[in-house]
């Protein structure tokens, strides 16, 4: 059963809370945080993508500048897109999270760099939709020699901008490597 409980943060007590933990003591509780003004309108794909393409890459070697007007952008965007740009981020990461798309990283003895493969994933999404749709759908299309690590930290860097305050964002859908269990074949 899903519940979908809307209040004031004032009206939250101890007494609401440990109601909260008995009615649903091994529930998944998600909370979305709206300041007051903002609505609850949510990121589309659409948006996820016109953020993505934000990135300035005539700054390549430079991470910081690429992600600046991405990072500026989602700065500006009402405190839910953060947290759903970093959902749909992982959830395309976990897309890509495959046996297939990581063949062609093995190295001559078998051996698959979690991290590498991971960032690579990262430089697929981070070049677009076009890039990402086409590789999702022939893996053996996944680059090799391109990582963007730090597309993992943009909305770290947005959220930071926009209260003043460490990130502490965790996605619903866990973006590591071998994390997509059926992509890997695994029971």
């Amino acid at each position: 059963m899903t519940a979908v409980l809307k209040l004031k943060v004032e009206d939250m007590d101890e007494g609401f809370v440990e109601r909260l933990k008995k009615a649903h003591a091994k529930s998944d509780i998600e909370i979305h945080v709206m300041n007051p003004g903002e609505s609850a309108a949510s990121l589309t794909e659409e948006g996820f993508w016109e953020i993505i393409d934000l990135l300035d890459w005539a700054h390549t070697g430079d991470d910081e500048k690429v992600l600046q007007p991405a990072v500026a952008y989602l700065a500006e965007q009402p405190l839910s897109h953060i947290y759903q740009f970093v959902d749909m981020l992982a959830k395309k990461l976990f897309e890509l999270d495959t046996k297939q798309h990581a063949q062609v990283f093995l190295d001559t003895e078998g051996y698959l760099s979690s991290d590498d493969f991971l960032y690579a994933r990262c430089a697929v999404v981070a070049n677009g939709k076009k890039v990402f749709e086409s590789i999702l759908h022939n893996p053996s299309e996944m680059p090799t020699d391109v990582t963007f690590e730090p597309l993992l930290h943009l909305a770290d860097f947005a959220y930071q901008r926009k209260t003043g305050k460490k990130a502490i964002l965790k996605p619903s859908v866990s973006y590591e490597t071998y994390s997509n269990r059926e992509g890997w074949n695994y029971p």
